[in-house]
């Protein structure tokens, strides 16, 4: 491409092909953009011609995007991020008087511990800001970044590309969960190969690092039901002599709220990292740089809370 072909492109596409990629809709692109369905739908095909790709696909009731689509897309947010903050922005950012949305993802977990802080934190500095939370988890953050234009995203997550940062909150351990009704307090490592084992997998998969340290040892387990969401494995166990490894900040969520007891497992589980992750286009950014301290501030202050108890 010569140093002048950049002139004969349309910058408006890329705002376009933006809102495609959001809304997964021509009719909703053009809505929120304030341009006729068949001004979007123009669009789109010069877009096509451009980038010599389909792009978006009708699927449905969506217009699913291609693998390029996928791949291109933190590209062009983040020129159109440079626009906006680099060239447009010019008031420096007051978190006091800020009045727009801070759109955070969390995994389950994080979600569900975290998230009731972390309002509070940003809501005492800035308090006519207003705050989302959008689910996400490692398979598809990338995707909902971009999508759902977050600022952040808290989890056990770890991006190593050019297109986001991360930094470590945090480093969680294991704690063993269970109804002290139907399982003992002392639980030995036979009573916890014996009982029920309920998993925390998204995907599926029944085994886990915990087999490998209990065949060690001349045990096996088994683990007779998998959820994809902790509060499900939290209900699961009320009533039934069933355990569950879970991290150690929800057991002891769970066990107040919730009447269960846990213990360190009886065998060694590995910690594991509570990641903040945000897009490197935003990492000079006042608003994120100010978003990043706030939430980080508020988890470790919540982490060491509970570490005193």
């Amino acid at each position: 491409m010569s140093d002048n072909s950049w002139k004969s492109i349309d910058l408006n596409l890329l705002v376009a092909f933006s809102y495609l990629y959001q809304h997964r809709s021509v009719s909703l692109a053009a809505e929120q953009s304030y341009v006729s369905q068949s001004a979007m739908s123009h669009s789109l095909g010069r877009l096509r011609v451009l980038f010599d790709d389909p792009l978006f696909e009708r699927k449905g009731h969506q217009m699913e995007p291609s693998e390029y689509a996928h791949h291109i897309a933190p590209k062009i947010e983040a020129i159109l991020n440079s626009v906006t903050h680099d060239l447009l922005d010019k008031k420096a950012f007051a978190p006091e008087q800020y009045q727009g949305t801070c759109r955070i993802g969390l995994t389950d977990y994080a979600e569900f511990i975290f998230a009731p802080k972390i309002y509070d934190a940003i809501r005492l500095i800035a308090p006519q800001a207003k705050v989302s939370f959008f689910n996400v988890n490692q398979a598809n953050y990338q995707q909902r970044s971009v999508q759902d234009k977050l600022d952040v995203v808290i989890g056990s997550i770890k991006d190593s590309s050019e297109t986001y940062q991360h930094s470590v909150i945090y480093s969680e351990q294991h704690a063993c969960l269970f109804d002290p009704e139907r399982l003992p307090l002392n639980m030995s490592l036979a009573d916890f190969a014996q009982a029920e084992h309920a998993l925390v997998s998204p995907n599926g998969p029944q085994q886990t690092k915990v087999d490998e340290q209990l065949a060690l040892r001349g045990f096996k387990r088994s683990v007779t039901v998998t959820a994809g969401h902790f509060l499900t494995v939290g209900r699961l166990l009320k009533q039934r002599k069933m355990v569950a490894i879970v991290p150690k900040l929800m057991a002891q969520e769970m066990a107040s709220s919730s009447g269960l007891a846990h213990i360190d497992p009886p065998v060694p589980v590995a910690d594991f990292d509570i990641n903040l992750v945000w897009p490197a286009t935003k990492n000079g950014d006042a608003k994120n740089q100010w978003l990043r301290r706030c939430v980080v501030e508020a988890i470790r202050s919540s982490v060491a809370m509970s570490e005193s108890i």
